[in-house]
């Protein structure tokens, strides 16, 4: 079937793809982790999970009926999401918490869709994500990152050949999954020296009464147990 008619991106789009070999899997992983352990290195790819962060906290603000004003990414690797609505409540909670999970999870439900064999699905959601994230963005380096991520996703995905498909897809969601564990142990050192007084863990707490370690604890818990349970599906265990 045509691959250009409707009919024929539907069929692609939910269709399933072969599963890369295990040990491309492994070399995704150990790719992604490169990417994450070493300082320069993570010093860039930082940039990506600030995107996803970001667009945890303005997801979450759409979906609990706040105002989303605008989103910044800064080139040192921070960013901030503005929103309008009830200073308190469940909703600015929910919004607060989403940032520092948001890798994780998005990382877990890209495992589950890798586990599934939709490695077409897991793309094309990635590019709409990106693509509803890009009018949302206020600043031009903001602009430049999610668009030239948006750009990798489009190219790989229209005009690759399936393996080299699925090795982006998987070194994505382990990517992810290993990303999302690094900003909170960075949270962590950052205050303990008593950096950070306005964190998303301080602002939660300021929100819940609960202490901000709490919630810490909890960011740690979703990143952990997030890169435990992707990494199985990943693995096929």
């Amino acid at each position: 079937m045509d691959s250009t008619t409707t009919a024929g991106l539907w069929d692609r789009l939910t269709g399933i793809q072969p599963q890369p070999s295990w040990w491309l899997v492994v070399l995704t992983g150990l790719a992604a982790l490169a990417a994450v352990g070493p300082r320069p290195v993570w010093l860039l790819s930082r940039n990506a999970i600030t995107i996803a962060h970001e667009g945890g906290h303005g997801l979450l603000a759409l979906l609990t009926g706040r105002r989303l004003d605008g989103i910044r990414l800064h080139s040192d690797t921070s960013g901030v999401t503005v929103s309008s609505g009830k200073p308190t409540g469940l909703g600015m909670i929910l919004t607060a918490a989403a940032g520092y999970t948001a890798p994780s999870l998005l990382g877990l439900g890209g495992a589950a869709l890798l586990s599934a064999h939709r490695i077409t699905l897991l793309l094309w959601a990635a590019t709409a994500l990106l693509l509803a994230m890009l009018v949302m963005i206020r600043n031009a380096y903001g602009l430049l990152t999610v668009v030239l991520t948006g750009a990798a996703f489009v190219l790989v995905s229209w005009l690759a050949p399936s393996g080299v498909q699925a090795v982006f897809a998987y070194a994505v969601v382990w990517f992810l999954l290993l990303g999302g564990v690094r900003p909170v142990f960075e949270l962590q050192a950052k205050r303990r020296h008593g950096g950070a007084p306005d964190s998303d863990a301080d602002q939660l707490g300021r929100l819940t009464h609960v202490p901000a370690l709490a919630w810490l604890l909890l960011f740690h818990a979703v990143a952990l147990c997030s890169l435990i349970g992707g990494g199985r599906w990943l693995l096929g265990l």
